[in-house]
């Protein structure tokens, strides 16, 4: 099948599964999405019990996608800067020593709890992972997905000062973990003996550092070519040049690209510069037309998540690895934030509860399950996916429908006062 018919299904199934979901779930829409989906995909699998080529045709159709190819080189790009264009920057300044905090020792400190104990868990269930391959499902469980929490966070009611900085750790610790995986990655195919800290700490600064110069340097050359212009349509695809242009080009340079769009979305979506570069006229056709590239990148992106079922193998040992491995990224979560909340107290700025919060509110989604993908059939690649699958449909379904009556419940708790903030 070639890549239009491809896309022609994936489109045609998002209007299906999403007219479905309104109709009768009335789940919010990337949580319906994905759930009809993986409905759907249960349902092929019984029927294929009497007719076959039902089960096969879904099969063959989804190994034909190349989920992570897909999703980080293609549709990522467009999703961060997306999301990152919408996102108060004043607001997110405030919360900024906090957001840089949490998407750097945060994500490393999650991703050694996380392999530590994903180690001894699969040791009791007689599963001989590496601890290098442990490590590595830390990583790409470690970040918490911009994509799957800016879609729910929109519909779960949830304060605007808590929901930029979910969005805002979100949006960097991405970057940031997607660099991690990358270098743990690399370890274990050329093992802890060829370790070179010196060379992994340069590779490290250069993807990170590089990927936010660059998206400094996109945004504001934008924002030069926007303001010498009164052309909506010329300015409209000038952001959408910026944006597969500048994520082009961080590939050839060896820059983190998803670093690049987040900064690049925030510069572009700063109140002080749109009013200098853009006309209200502008202004809207700008912001609908990347609200519309969001919403049908999103619907594909969740109902692909939910297909991807059929390629997951889902052996006895595995399943309690990974439904144990739901509490273990939680856990990680909870102390790799409270920690640097604990060291800082008292020059971050708090509110109630933030761990808990925080916690509950560290969705994954499709970028773990792509880095999962990524790996190599020599690497144990189905545990890997397996536990990455259940803990990615838990994180969006249970804590996504969740998210908000927690976050209200916990609020209203009368004990809740500024300082505590990890009870």
């Amino acid at each position: 099948m070639d890549l239009l018919s491809i896309v022609t299904v994936l489109i045609v199934l998002a209007a299906v599964f999403g007219y479905i979901n309104v109709r009768l779930l009335k789940l919010p829409v990337t949580i319906g999405l994905m759930v009809v989906s993986i409905l759907f995909s249960i349902l092929a699998f019984v029927l294929g019990q009497w007719y076959p080529d039902i089960h096969l045709f879904e099969e063959r159709f989804v190994a034909q996608i190349d989920f992570r190819r897909l999703l980080m080189d293609g549709m990522l790009s467009f999703l961060l800067f997306a999301g990152a264009l919408h996102v108060d920057f004043n607001e997110l300044k405030k919360q900024g020593l906090s957001i840089i905090l949490f998407a750097t020792v945060g994500v490393f400190l999650s991703t050694c709890i996380v392999g530590g104990l994903t180690y001894l868990v699969a040791g009791l269930f007689g599963l001989t992972i590496p601890f290098i391959y442990c490590l590595l499902f830390g990583a790409l469980i470690a970040p918490t997905d911009p994509i799957a929490v800016l879609g729910i966070l929109k519909q779960a009611g949830v304060p605007k000062r808590l929901e930029t900085m979910i969005a805002g750790e979100s949006l960097f610790n991405d970057g940031i973990g997607v660099v991690v995986f990358i270098t743990v990655f690399n370890l274990a195919q050329a093992g802890l003996g060829e370790l070179n800290v010196a060379e992994v700490g340069i590779l490290f600064l250069e993807e990170v550092g590089g990927g936010i110069a660059l998206g400094f340097a996109l945004g504001f050359m934008a924002y030069y070519l926007m303001r010498t212009i009164e052309n909506y349509e010329i300015e409209v695809l000038i952001t959408l040049a910026t944006v597969m242009g500048g994520y082009l080009l961080a590939s050839k340079l060896h820059f983190s690209g998803p670093l690049a769009m987040v900064v690049a979305g925030l510069v572009m979506g700063n109140d002080r510069l749109r009013q200098r570069s853009m006309s209200p006229e502008t202004e809207l056709y700008v912001d609908k037309f990347w609200e519309l590239l969001d919403v049908l990148l999103n619907a594909v992106l969740f109902v692909i998540i939910g297909l991807e079922i059929v390629l997951i193998r889902f052996d006895e040992p595995y399943i309690l690895a990974g439904l144990l491995a739901i509490p273990i990224v939680l856990l990680a979560r909870f102390l790799a934030l409270g920690i640097p909340i604990q060291l800082l107290k008292g020059r971050m700025e708090h509110f109630p509860y933030m761990t808990r919060i925080l916690t509950w509110g560290g969705l994954r989604g499709g970028i773990s399950i792509a880095l999962a993908l990524s790996l190599t059939t020599d690497m144990p690649r189905d545990f890997i996916l397996t536990a990455t699958y259940i803990v990615v449909v838990f994180s969006i379904v249970v804590q996504g429908l969740t998210l908000g009556p927690f976050v209200k419940r916990v609020l209203r708790t009368p004990s809740a006062e500024p300082s505590d903030v990890t009870a």
